[in-house]
């Protein structure tokens, strides 16, 4: 079982880019990891409570965390989002509000063609 992962936009991008190269191998990692293996451990992606749909990917490097915002479509597709280093609760909040309406704007996407991202 492989999943085929894409970016939505450039959101995800643009987040990445200026990254040490560290934690981009990190998330490389991670995304290999959820490419290839078929229940990923909750440690590194996990549903968002109260939020039907989202997931969050965990990365961890050194003292810092890193969260990427994701959605299936038919299990075998994983959409990125965009991520943001974990500093505060209220940002993450701020982040979550940008990452519901990209996946409502996914979904009528979806609703409205039979094509996949």
């Amino acid at each position: 079982m492989a999943r085929k992962i894409i970016f939505y936009e450039n959101h995800f991008l643009d987040f990445y880019a200026p990254l040490q190269i560290k934690v981009k191998m990190k998330i490389k990692y991670v995304l290999e990891l959820i490419k290839q293996v078929e229940k990923v451990p909750v440690k590194f992606l996990s549903p968002m409570s109260g939020y039907e749909g989202l997931y969050e990917i965990r990365i961890e490097f050194e003292s810092n965390i890193y969260r990427i915002f994701c959605c299936f479509d038919k299990e075998k597709l994983v959409v990125l989002f965009s991520g943001f280093q974990k500093k505060h609760k209220k940002h993450q909040k701020r982040r979550l509000k940008k990452q519901c309406a990209l996946n409502e704007s996914i979904l009528n996407l979806k609703s409205t063609s039979n094509d996949r991202l």
